[in-house]
């Protein structure tokens, strides 16, 4: 299918229906399935899932990911008999899968789980690294990962994290809210996501093949400084390689996104990112995708 965008009044319909299921979207992401232009690339479609009560929206970057999903799905839905049905986003882009993480079933299906630390320093010696926490999606995950290579080389500590459903952490975190609201008295509950970075004042910096109001959807449960990443605008006919440059998604402005906020931090000089925009190759007066 061509995604949530095109067909969203008739999964609002499905949805009134109590429709159960599966919706895989196999065109998936704005960089991703390069070369279609404006038609038919998707930047938008995990956030018009997040408008419908039953969908559970994920955004799965590893085999192993859709596996978890999948088989909670046909539990809750054919064997709990809940209401609800699925959205997953499906990309065309050929990369490596891992083997799944021990543990990592849990933080799969809540939305978010840590994917790979940060490298560590030589043995006996102090780690006084400025730090960063790296949210990635789908095939931009591997951004992400690549982001954190670029970071190593530069002093940086960045952790991994693949956020498989925006919408999963938001409808816990209202829930969680909703609750503390009802309950003064009572001790406060923690949402999932703000006690994954309790007592953690790293910057976050997110990154997605959709828009920025989708990791936006986390922003106000987080400890930290955050920043999203995303295709705001239309698509263009081009190579991944250049649509990525283009959106500002891929690994170098990841990179250049996560100096920022460290300087902003205070954590590292100005000049660190003024250098890191010569060495990564950006052009700081390239076009803004969002108004051209």
């Amino acid at each position: 299918m061509f995604g949530f965008q095109r067909v969203g009044d008739l999964i609002w319909a499905g949805a009134d229906q109590r429709t159960r299921g599966f919706l895989l979207g196999a065109t998936a992401g704005r960089t991703t399935l390069n070369g279609e232009g404006l038609q038919h690339e998707d930047g938008h479609s995990l956030l018009l899932a997040s408008v419908v009560p039953t969908v559970l929206a994920y955004d799965p970057a590893y085999a192993y990911e859709i596996a978890v999903i999948l088989r909670d799905g046909l539990e809750r839905m054919y064997e709990k008999r809940e209401d609800v049905f699925y959205y997953l986003t499906l990309y065309n882009e050929n990369y490596p899968m891992p083997p799944k993480p021990d543990g990592a079933d849990a933080g799969i299906l809540k939305g978010l789980y840590k994917l790979k630390d940060a490298p560590p320093v030589e043995a006996g010696a102090a780690d006084s690294r400025p730090r960063v926490h790296l949210l990635g999606s789908g095939t931009i995950l591997g951004e992400a990962l690549r982001a954190q290579e670029l970071l190593a080389a530069r002093g940086v500590a960045a952790t991994v994290w693949s956020a498989t459903s925006y919408k999963q952490l938001r409808a816990d975190a209202l829930e969680v809210e909703r609750w503390n609201l009802l309950h003064p008295e009572e001790e406060p509950r923690r949402s999932y996501v703000a006690s994954l970075f309790a007592g953690d004042d790293a910057p976050i910096v997110a990154v997605s093949d959709y828009m920025r109001l989708v990791p936006d959807q986390i922003a106000r449960w987080l400890p930290g400084r955050f920043h999203a990443l995303g295709t705001d605008g239309f698509g263009r006919s081009e190579t991944r390689e250049a649509l990525r440059r283009f959106f500002e998604v891929d690994a170098e402005c990841v990179t250049l996104a996560a100096l920022h906020q460290l300087a902003l931090h205070g954590r590292i000089d100005r000049g660190a990112v003024r250098r890191a925009l010569d060495e990564l190759g950006i052009d700081p007066e390239k076009a803004y995708a969002l108004t051209c």
